[in-house]
């Protein structure tokens, strides 16, 4: 189990949300801490302590009046630690290369791949051309409806009709290089994690997985590594103490190290 660390940009700073609460309209979301920093104040840190394949996700669509300032937070996070991070959030073949070239390791895809409530195979393939399954994560970050979990786009807010089975990381899995996945449901609630989710994707362990969503303590951690058969990798996000969480990064740092 790797550590793979976060950086959340929504309106053009640095913050962890409740997932779940976020709405394009006015650009809403329940914030658990808002930074004083800017993004490349964390890829420096994570540089420093060589945590590599952490994610800067844009929170905000490219129709907002924000998204040119958290675009901007993000093109500074990718200049600090180039080949470091990857970035999602309004990902297009038009644009991948332009975020590749300013030091993403990988672009990080959900929303352009999933249309009209389906995978859109064609879509998929354009991505790939542009620029390489090994260059290419995707998000199938996931919530449950009548106790099923579907995954969802559109910065977790609308629902496909694409359930997270085994069967379909299957058929996406050589397409890309690695797979992310929210659990939004519990996503900035420090709550206990997905433990359905977890086990699902422990059991398949094809490809790199990172999972992220409620994880509150080093405990649920632990549970995270059983449950995943340790093939997963972790992102904590609102719980770290850089985030205003009880848990400390450089206990994350050790403990991800000693695992890889």
């Amino acid at each position: 189990m790797r550590f793979r660390p976060c950086i959340d940009i929504h309106n053009g700073r640095v913050k962890q949300i409740v997932g779940g609460s976020l709405r394009d309209e006015q650009d809403q979301a329940a914030e658990n801490f808002v930074s004083e920093q800017t993004a490349d104040f964390y890829a420096r840190l994570y540089k420093r302590d060589s945590l590599c394949g952490g994610h800067i996700i844009l929170l905000n669509p490219p129709s907002s009046e924000y998204y040119a300032r958290t675009r901007q937070q993000a093109l500074l996070a990718l200049a600090a630690y180039p080949g470091g991070l990857q970035v999602g959030g309004g990902i297009t073949p038009e644009n991948a290369v332009e975020y590749l070239e300013a030091g993403a390791s990988h672009v990080i895809v959900t929303s352009y791949v999933f249309r009209d409530g389906q995978v859109q195979m064609e879509r998929l393939e354009r991505l790939k051309a542009a620029v390489g399954k090994e260059h290419l994560v995707l998000d199938l970050s996931c919530r449950k409806r009548d106790g099923v979990y579907y995954i969802v786009t559109d910065r977790w807010q609308k629902f496909t009709q694409v359930e997270l089975t085994s069967q379909v990381l299957d058929q996406l899995a050589d397409s890309c290089d690695e797979f992310l996945i929210h659990a939004v449901d519990v996503e900035g609630k420090a709550s206990g994690i997905e433990t359905e989710v977890a086990r699902l994707l422990g059991s398949w362990g094809k490809i790199p997985v990172t999972y992220a969503g409620g994880v509150g303590s080093m405990e649920d951690v632990r549970v995270l590594e059983e449950l995943g058969q340790g093939r997963l990798d972790v992102t904590i996000g609102s719980a770290l103490d850089l985030f205003g969480g009880c848990i400390k990064y450089e206990d994350m740092v050790y403990y991800g190290k000693e695992r890889s």
